[in-house]
């Protein structure tokens, strides 16, 4: 993209002007002159469900019939031999498209004609520590910024006194805050991580987000800063990036409490999102927070849950995990859409890779990297709609199948933001999210 003017990018580009890109980055409107739209955006801002661990497709959005006419029977050769093993629970169809769900996603098969489900995705490797680097930021090899960082680089944030990512409740392990981080991208790109106290109904909280003094002493401290600042690095784009930090932290402690509580929600949503139920209250306090945050205008919103890794004991296990998020996602799902957010918000469900259909032990599945289930909802996807499929016992993608740089270029289609053109120079070559790689999934409109 050329321009008359120097922008921000540019800026960048010639290795000046840190400080502007990341002012820039921090305020409403695109930031990054190195997009280009393509079509045009169909959603404004992400949710992302993340759940970590790898859910078994086959038990939840990927129905195989083969499964249970030939269960026992053991199929396959190598590390792809094994004894299989029909789902325990009945998929049935839902809603106008007939979209067949687990019955241990009651709450959103209420929501079948909203979803698009991806049943060709696959990843690199069935390790948990790379495959979830990969799904969050396109590598498990290199620290490289995060899909929500690259987000709000390129499009910037619509409120000025919040973070325009937003991570809560982040895992420590499988590469921690590189999941949430901006890596090289300008400071004011990488998510916030927000922790509560076990997200059971309370708010959740930004670390250091309260100060021992009044917001008038603090406002005279951040002039103090900024004054001095501009005299001793008058022309540094680090010294920009810093004071426009403090100033996004002086804003936040203004308005981040009032988002964030939870508890000023009418006690019919609180009910609805599951949070008078101890099963229910930790993941449905994320799923309420994360529709208070991008009503107030944060472009991304990542919840997790984790737990998902069932090498054994399946029947139990699966079936905890699913109660526990299926009632607030559906409640989210149907929040986003009574308050006409849905349309422009892109909400993604899934895990870093799926389980195969192979029995383990006496009941578990092992990794599968070769296929499995995400589902998108809202933000100009194709609902009812299903989007890929795996071989007849779900043990491989065979259709539509998608890698997790397709996923991010999908997602950044929905952004109106080009993956081949959102780049970022660094250490002398242009970076972007896809590497080299990457297609755009036909899942719109």
């Amino acid at each position: 993209m050329v321009s008359s003017t120097p922008t921000a990018t540019t800026l960048s580009r010639r290795g000046l002007g840190l400080g502007a890109l990341a002012l820039a980055a921090m305020r409403s409107g695109p930031a990054a002159a190195s997009t280009s739209p393509g079509k045009g955006p169909t959603a404004r801002r992400v949710i992302f469900l993340c759940m970590a661990g790898g859910p078994s497709h086959v038990d939840t959005f990927d129905p195989k019939p083969a499964l249970r006419r030939d269960e026992g029977k053991t199929v396959g050769a190598g590390r792809r031999r094994g004894r299989l093993m029909a789902s325990p629970w009945k998929h049935t169809g839902h809603g106008e498209s007939g979209i067949e769900i687990s019955e241990l996603f009651p709450g959103v098969a209420s929501h079948a004609d909203k979803l698009c489900l991806l049943r060709g995705m696959t990843a690199r490797v069935p390790a948990h520590p790379q495959a979830f680097l990969e799904l969050h930021t396109g590598t498990s090899q290199f620290v490289r910024p995060s899909v929500g960082a690259w987000t709000v680089y390129g499009l910037g944030t619509e409120n000025q006194n919040l973070p325009g990512f937003i991570s809560l409740a982040p895992p420590t392990g499988n590469g921690g805050g590189q999941n949430y981080g901006g890596g090289f991208l300008p400071p004011g790109s990488g998510g916030t991580p927000i922790r509560g106290r076990g997200f059971g109904g309370d708010a959740g909280s930004i670390a250091n987000i309260a100060g021992p003094h009044d917001a008038a002493r603090r406002r005279r401290r951040l002039d103090l800063i900024g004054d001095l600042g501009r005299i001793s690095g008058a022309g540094d784009g680090s010294t920009d990036a810093v004071i426009a930090a403090h100033e996004l932290a002086f804003r936040m402690q203004g308005e981040a409490a009032e988002v964030l509580d939870a508890a000023a929600e009418p006690a019919a949503v609180r009910e609805a999102y599951g949070l008078n139920d101890s099963a229910t209250r930790k993941f449905g306090t994320q799923c309420l927070m994360a529709r208070r945050l991008v009503e107030s205008g944060v472009r991304f919103v990542e919840l997790h849950h984790g737990g998902w890794d069932q090498h054994n004991n399946l029947r139990e296990n699966l079936a905890k995990n699913a109660a526990a998020v299926d009632g607030p996602i559906a409640a989210l799902l149907r929040d986003l859409d009574g308050r006409g957010l849905l349309d422009e918000t892109l909400v993604l469900w899934g895990g870093e890779f799926g389980r195969t259909p192979f029995v383990q032990g006496s009941d578990g599945r092992d990794h599968n990297h070769r296929g499995f289930t995400m589902w998108m909802a809202g933000g100009g996807v194709r609902g009812g709609h299903v989007h890929g499929a795996t071989d007849q016992h779900g043990t491989e993608a065979v259709e539509g199948v998608m890698d997790v740089h397709d996923l991010h270029a999908t997602i950044l289609a929905a952004l109106g933001l080009d993956h081949e053109s959102l780049t970022f120079n660094y250490a002398g070559r242009d970076f972007r999210l896809t590497d080299v790689h990457g297609n755009v999934a036909d899942v719109f409109g």
